[in-house]
């Protein structure tokens, strides 16, 4: 099949088999690419799609680019599954193997290192979220009955009372979520090989209810994983009006930074 490379991540040789029926980008199944003591994880995508006039049109189409990433995890996730993938960037491609092997010579100290970094770990991820408004919890509550109520008048005095209660509310919600995410981050930080801080997500654009205070991630051998999945799950009735979450495993985004710093 002709087409451009497109590469997934950059592994160490291993033994294990790909899934069957894994499908990438474009729907071209992946395989290995050896060369040295480096394997990439590549396959074909047609130029028509990501030459790089139409994969500068296409990086501003949310669809093509949601359909491009969910391909893309795919195969990372299925490589996290046998062996410890250092993942690339969404449409990271080159023009045939010379060129992916060309990459992986120029490129190979930086993966070497961090591939041995990374070897037998695996990312968690985990999210604190204040969970609700105080100052809509203080509202009083609407009247059960159907007929609406007839408004009453509220003072000057009464309406700036209720504002301070809300405030403080307020202030003491996040002063308790703020220490909480702390304390959580130096225990699982404790626990981990390494973790990195990440800006709270915007609540507009993760669609996730609730103010993110806390966007970790840690980098955990497999084998203490499990210990750490507990450690998480302990704490998540701690403390009301808080909500913690965890995701993965997945492979160890966070921490390739040096590979991919090196190759820019």
């Amino acid at each position: 099949m002709t087409g451009l490379r497109y590469v997934y991540a950059v592994c160490q040789p291993f033994g294990a088999a790909l899934q069957s029926q894994l499908a990438g980008v474009a729907g071209d199944p992946p395989r290995l690419l050896p060369h040295g003591d480096l394997v990439a994880v590549v396959s074909h995508v047609p130029e028509t799609d990501f030459g790089e006039e139409a994969l500068r049109a296409h990086l501003e189409d949310l669809d093509w680019l949601t359909a491009t990433a969910r391909a893309h995890q795919q195969v990372v996730d299925a490589l996290t599954a046998v062996t410890t993938p250092l993942p690339l960037r969404l449409a990271t491609v080159f023009r045939d193997d010379s060129g992916v092997r060309v990459m992986l010579e120029e490129r190979e100290a930086a993966f070497r290192r961090t591939l041995d970094r990374l070897d037998g770990r695996v990312e968690w991820g985990v999210k604190v979220y204040v969970e609700a408004d105080p100052a809509q919890q203080a509202q009083p509550e609407r009247p059960a009955a159907s007929a609406p109520a007839a408004p009453r008048p509220v003072s000057g005095r009464d309406y700036l009372r209720q504002r301070r209660r809300q405030t403080r509310a307020n202030d003491d919600l996040w002063s308790r979520a703020e220490e909480f995410a702390t304390g959580l981050h130096t225990r699982l930080s404790d626990r981990a090989d390494d973790a990195r801080l990440h800006a709270p997500q915007n609540p507009r654009l993760s669609g996730a209810a609730g103010r993110n205070v806390l966007n970790a991630a840690y980098l955990v051998a497999r084998d203490a994983s499990e210990e750490f999945v507990e450690m998480v799950d302990r704490t998540k009735d701690d403390a009301p009006g808080i909500r913690v979450e965890l995701t993965g495993p997945w492979a160890a985004y966070s921490f390739a930074g040096e590979a991919e710093e090196e190759g820019s």
